[in-house]
């Protein structure tokens, strides 16, 4: 179930690019941002209020938990600048070798307080496959 979920999610993402990269080719980048931005927020709030949910208090969260907002907007608009250079496919290869890279060093560290999960031989296979597959979308 919840593989199914992450490969929908990729697809997801992967028309969420391209619809926020072609929106900044049309428009630009910072008018793109703002209103990607205000439709997400415009979304988010109908379904809170539809699903009749209260506000929770954010008393006492760590304010580096907040950083996630701003990683949010530096995210969508390296996004919009690759695709516009480079296409839906390679942004999206090579965005996700960093994700897969960052996430391994995350999770082989426990940083941030996940659960430790140390690289193994079949995570640095997967890498090392992922990149071959990135440098062949270049060079091809």
């Amino acid at each position: 179930m919840y593989k199914a979920l992450a490969i929908w999610n990729g697809v997801l993402i992967a028309l969420m690019v391209s619809f926020n990269g072609l929106l900044a080719e049309s428009i630009g980048n910072n008018e793109a941002l703002i209103l990607i931005h205000l439709i997400g927020l415009m979304g988010t709030t109908i379904i809170f209020f539809v699903k009749r949910e209260k506000f929770v208090s954010i008393k006492g969260l760590s304010p580096f938990l907040f950083t996630a907002g701003l990683i949010g907007i530096f995210n969508v608009t390296f996004n919009n600048i690759c695709f516009i250079e480079l296409g839906a496919a390679l942004t999206l290869g090579l965005c996700l070798l960093g994700q897969l890279i960052a996430s391994s060093i995350i999770d082989h560290f426990g940083l941030l307080g996940v659960k430790v999960n140390p690289l193994n031989l079949k995570k640095i296979t997967g890498i090392i496959i992922m990149s071959i597959g990135i440098v062949i979308m270049i060079v091809i």
